[in-house]
């Protein structure tokens, strides 16, 4: 079953861009480099779920690039063309001369029902050239105005075209000091109304991935594209092949379907998170060793305290034991333990039968309402992920975006206090109701995490 990709904005498309490069590199390595049958069977589950053949037999990527400013367009087309091993569709884009200046209404109430039409033919196209579709993924920043309020847009007329059809949202967070000055107004409006149409939400914070690039992969001088590099490399450990509970002998057919049924069993909760370990630079694979225990001890722990990678991860945080009265469970949870309602675990590599996962069904990890055998999903590969030998990724539906969350929400609430750029929304016809909505709606979101 295929995946078709609607890349939003300057963020999205720059994202979806580095992520099929990521898919692509992986898959042609597991054809050449991994056991033949293996890699043969890995290789066509990937080009299916990613990719269309053209009758020149390049595989074009299953996507559509929308932007309201043609320039990062033509340069993502342009540099996944420059790559030599796939494409994106000559008429799979679309864009125009000018952009949404930032601002979530310009692109929500003027370019989305403006471009609709056009925007929803090239959506349908690919679909149509999918055999089987298993689900929709956007990429979009909740920051500026195209990603987000066109995103918004799409992402709305996606839910009334394809009613029965999973959508994955996925947003990259911009940074706390500011990117742009309503970037928390603009987040709010996009969260608020995602939530009605997504079935899941996958987050990616800058600050935490530019950490990542600093602390891990060594950049002295970090670029976006730098930061676009490792958000691609944690979804494509994710959106790639793997061997799910329901298929031990064969790759899964239905990534979206699993993925959703294992994270997503409510409708208050589709906010997912994800890491993966280990993460370095290139350079340093080579003199590098890993062993299942020591990954999946770190990963446990990044869990629980809600970190983002394994260098200065808190192990004085600890799980509530067993037999633990309330008010002690509460103390724990209130310094800074991570409670779960779902996870998914992803491991790839050598020896990957051989990983014990036992610690992650410690019932203390997950919400009492809910049993903690059906709260844990194991995704299993016996393939090495874009080079590395071994590697474990885990996206959790827990409080860990519970903080940032929080955070954004009073930021904004600050500012709308204080009519603070009110009059740039109300001129595109967001009223000050409308806002007041959104807010409700995140504080109702926030309410359930915090209280798992």
């Amino acid at each position: 079953m295929s995946v078709v990709t609607v890349q939003l904005g300057q963020c999205g498309n720059q994202i979806g861009q580095e992520l099929f490069d990521v898919i692509s590199n992986d898959s042609n390595d597991a054809r050449t480099c991994s056991p033949r049958a293996q890699g043969k069977a890995y290789h066509a589950c990937s080009q299916e779920r990613f990719f269309n053949e053209e009758a020149s037999g390049d595989p074009s990527a299953r996507a559509v690039l929308i932007d309201m400013e043609p320039k990062v367009i033509t340069r993502t087309i342009a540099t996944a063309a420059k790559s030599g091993r796939w494409k994106y569709g000559e008429q799979s884009f679309f864009c125009q001369k000018q952009g949404s200046g930032n601002n979530w209404a310009n692109g929500f109430r003027v370019h989305g029902p403006r471009h609709q039409e056009a925007m929803g033919d090239l959506v349908r196209r690919e679909v149509e050239r999918c055999d089987r579709l298993a689900g929709i993924l956007t990429m979009m920043s909740v920051a500026g105005g195209t990603g987000s309020g066109v995103g918004t847009y799409v992402t709305q007329c996606l839910r009334d075209d394809y009613p029965h059809t999973f959508i994955l949202n996925q947003l990259t967070w911009p940074y706390c000091t500011g990117e742009v000055i309503v970037q928390n107004y603009n987040s709010v409006l996009t969260l608020s109304h995602l939530y009605q149409y997504s079935d899941a939400i996958l987050v990616h914070e800058n600050d935490a991935v530019h950490r990542i690039c600093a602390q891990l992969m060594n950049i002295k001088h970090i670029s976006f594209s730098d930061v676009n590099k490792v958000i691609a490399h944690q979804l494509g450990s994710v959106l790639q092949p793997a061997h799910t509970g329901h298929t031990h002998s064969q790759y899964s057919r239905n990534p979206m379907g699993e993925l959703m049924s294992s994270l997503v069993c409510h409708p208050e909760y589709k906010l997912l998170s994800l890491c993966t370990i280990p993460q370095m630079a290139s350079s340093s694979l080579p003199y590098s060793a890993f062993f299942w225990p020591g990954l999946l001890k770190h990963l446990r722990q990044m869990l629980i305290c809600s970190a983002r990678m394994e260098e200065g991860i808190d192990w004085q945080v600890r799980a509530p034991s067993v037999g633990q009265g309330a008010a002690e469970t509460r103390g724990i949870r209130e310094l800074g333990f991570n409670t779960s309602l779902a996870n998914l675990l992803i491991l790839r590599g050598k020896d990957v039968s051989s990983a014990d996962t036992g610690g992650f069904l410690d019932p203390a990890l997950y919400c009492p309402w809910l049993p903690a055998e059906g709260a844990i999903s194991t995704w299993r590969s016996p393939l090495p992920f874009n080079k590395y030998e071994k590697s474990a990724t885990l996206v959790s539906n827990s409080q860990s975006l519970l903080k940032p969350l929080d955070h954004m929400v009073g930021k904004a609430w600050n500012m709308f206090a204080s009519r603070a750029y009110i009059h740039q929304y109300t001129k595109f016809g967001i009223s000050e109701e409308d806002f007041l909505d959104c807010f409700t709606c995140l504080e109702q979101v926030i309410s359930s995490y915090r209280y798992l």
